[in-house]
């Protein structure tokens, strides 16, 4: 290594990243790189992904990790996972008191499925409802759901989180998880099909 030259990250932070790759996605779920926040920690690393019904775009989401050696307060460990998903819904169904908690529910019992141990979970679910005005008037009411939620691994195998979080995006699209039984398709990519594996 010369005078200016980046020190390469951790041993660690690297073997994590790698984890995040995941084999074998659903067919209906896109990934790709999207730039990580430099600010949060001194390492990190982010995924974007869209959920697809044929042409139709159901959910978008982005899975952020970071990593700091030392901590932070609150994350209990070095590595910390930021999690974003935004999804259409049916107006009935945004009326609901209980989608909130239905919502963070699809979050834990997707962790617990892939067998993805967490701690210091929290998050925030918010309902928004879009009515246009004026020249947009005519414009139709959309609803959508947003979940946001961040927690900390038990070790640096990211690849149960990663699961979990596409299996979220999918619930909020309106697509049921599959059955442990059975396999997933090669993923299904617009642009690059290596996007996420370089």
């Amino acid at each position: 290594m010369t005078l200016g030259d980046t020190p390469p990250p951790p041993a660690a932070f690297t073997r994590a990243v790698e984890s995040m790759r995941l084999n074998e996605i659903r067919p209906e779920i896109e990934l790709e790189d999207i730039p990580a926040p430099q600010r949060l920690a001194p390492y990190s690393k982010a995924m974007g992904a869209s959920v697809y019904r044929d042409d139709d775009e159901l959910a978008v989401g982005r899975l952020i990790l970071l990593f700091d050696p030392d901590g932070q307060r609150g994350w209990d460990g070095p590595f910390r996972l930021v999690a974003y998903v935004r999804a259409d819904m049916e107006p009935e169904i945004t009326t609901d008191p209980l989608l909130g908690p239905v919502a963070w529910s699809w979050l834990t019992e997707s962790l617990d499925a892939h067998s993805a141990g967490y701690r210091a979970a929290g998050g925030t679910v918010t309902r928004a409802v879009s009515e246009g005005f004026g020249n947009k008037a005519e414009d139709p009411v959309t609803t959508e759901l947003e979940l946001r939620a961040s927690w900390s691994p038990h070790d640096e195998d990211l690849s149960g989180h990663t699961a979990a979080w596409c299996d979220l995006m999918c619930l909020a699209a309106g697509i049921p998880p599959l059955p442990p039984d059975v396999a997933t398709l090669s993923p299904r990519r617009r642009e690059d099909p290596e996007s996420f594996r370089s």
